[in-house]
């Protein structure tokens, strides 16, 4: 399986927001990892950027568009998006939208050129729920949506912490340079 992660940025943020880039390339090796450990699958991934540029209201840039870009480029590919804007529509609270081989979530910039930490509880975890949803349903997970959305919400108000891990992609109880949801929590359930 081929995992691509797609930063998807305005034009005229190209060359602006290479640091980004630079860590959405690592966050893509620590999700091979962090598959291949969680899920026992082996991916391949790929990283690129995508360029939009300004458009009409009627023709705003939305879901519906990266579906098309995602059916172009070839549905049998997981493609990632990591976009500078909300889906109109999801049922996810981290801002994201999931269906078949296809990801989505609002990458939130950071307000310093690079804070990692930022980066990592930000961005980083909302990956997770989507890939986790994606991963659920395609093992035949029964509550793949129901149950990654109950662990988010132990996340975020149940005092159930995100998982830290360092640069060497092991869990750390240090400066994590990414955070993911505790899929231990729904994984035991299966």
């Amino acid at each position: 399986m081929l995992l691509h992660f797609i930063f998807v940025i305005k034009d005229k943020d190209l060359g602006l927001r290479d640091a980004e880039f630079e860590y959405i390339k690592k966050m893509a090796k620590f999700f091979k990892s962090w598959i291949k450990t969680k899920f026992s699958i082996d991916i391949e991934i790929q990283c690129d950027e995508m360029i939009t540029k300004p458009r009409i209201i009627l023709q705003r840039l939305d879901t519906h568009s990266l579906l098309k870009d995602h059916v172009e480029r070839g549905e049998d590919i997981y493609h990632f998006y990591l976009c500078h804007f909300r889906p109109l529509w999801t049922d996810c609270t981290c801002e994201g939208y999931h269906a078949e081989n296809f990801g989505m979530i609002r990458w939130e910039k950071p307000k310093e050129e690079m804070d990692e930490l930022f980066l990592a509880e930000k961005n980083c975890t909302a990956v997770s729920h989507e890939i986790a949803h994606e991963l659920l349903r395609q093992s035949g997970y029964k509550r793949y949506v129901e149950d990654v959305h109950e662990v988010w919400q132990k996340h975020l108000f149940g005092g159930i912490e995100f998982e830290q891990y360092g640069e060497d992609f092991e869990i750390t109880s240090e400066k994590p340079s990414f955070l993911t949801m505790n899929t231990d929590l729904f994984t035991k359930k299966s």
